[in-house]
């Protein structure tokens, strides 16, 4: 809590400065609503999704990414600390070596993502025609929450990477915002080995996707059965299973900064 509030601090002491990020970093989020909407000026339907069903799936994603890109995206340093050597201070210290990277340069200004992302979702649930059930009110609630988590984990394992291949820059954007990008529309729009890959094989399709069908009470044209739909924690969990182990295979491979 103390890091956390010293980097909360240092970031506000410049108060107009901090503002003007806040302002210009909710673009990157704005775009993926836009590029939906300009897809749908073409066409009246994408991947067999109306303009409003598709705001829903773009509302998930949107608001699952910017809060975990949010708590954890700068872990994305790590390739700079290991190649610098800092990374054997924070070793050192008798803290987890994870929170103290998460906080070394926290990310507030990403905090208007998260907002206009959870605006998004709100207004795509209130104008996709969903009928509400107690079931579908939990899910609307947990399927961001557990978007988020499933997003942490992608960040934390392409993060690891570093430990073994300094620059793994591209690498791990292929996976974090390869990933936001592919959960921004129906995965109806993929075919082939490219969606049993991302959408089943490293469980994109339960992060907006599924939940998704489920809120709008709509079965898979793929054929899953519908309670896939309320899936999306137990894949969470999956996922950060997989992250905490390769991220403690890191740790104990690191040899300093000549490795």
């Amino acid at each position: 809590m103390a890091l956390l509030r010293g980097q909360a601090r240092s970031l506000t002491s410049y108060r107009a400065s901090f503002v003007l990020e806040l302002s210009t970093n909710v673009f990157a989020t704005v775009m993926d609503v836009v590029t939906v909407l300009v897809l749908f000026r073409v066409s009246r339907t994408v991947g067999g999704f109306t303009l409003r069903e598709a705001l829903l799936v773009v509302g998930l994603s949107s608001c699952a990414f910017a809060t975990a890109d949010l708590a954890v995206g700068n872990i994305e340093r790590i390739k700079f600390y290991v190649r610098t050597g800092l990374l054997d201070a924070v070793l050192v210290r008798p803290l987890g070596a994870l929170p103290q990277l998460l906080l070394m340069d926290l990310p507030l200004r990403k905090i208007s993502r998260c907002v206009f992302g959870a605006g998004v979702l709100t207004f795509a649930a209130a104008t996709a025609g969903i009928d509400w059930t107690p079931a579908r009110v939990a899910l609307v609630i947990v399927a961001p929450l557990a978007g988020m988590v499933f997003f942490c984990a992608i960040f934390v394992v392409s993060a690891a990477v570093a430990f073994w291949w300094v620059e793994t820059g591209e690498i791990g954007n292929a996976f974090t915002y390869g990933g936001r990008d592919f959960t921004s529309y129906p995965i109806t729009v993929y075919s082939g080995w490219f969606r049993r890959l991302f959408a089943y094989g490293m469980g994109f399709a339960f992060v907006s996707y599924y939940p998704a069908l489920a809120l709008l009470g709509r079965t898979d044209p793929l054929g899953l059965p519908d309670w896939v739909g309320y899936a999306a924690p137990s894949v969470a969990v999956l996922a950060v299973i997989v992250a905490a182990a390769v991220w403690r295979v890191g740790i104990r491979h690191y040899r300093s900064t000549g490795s």
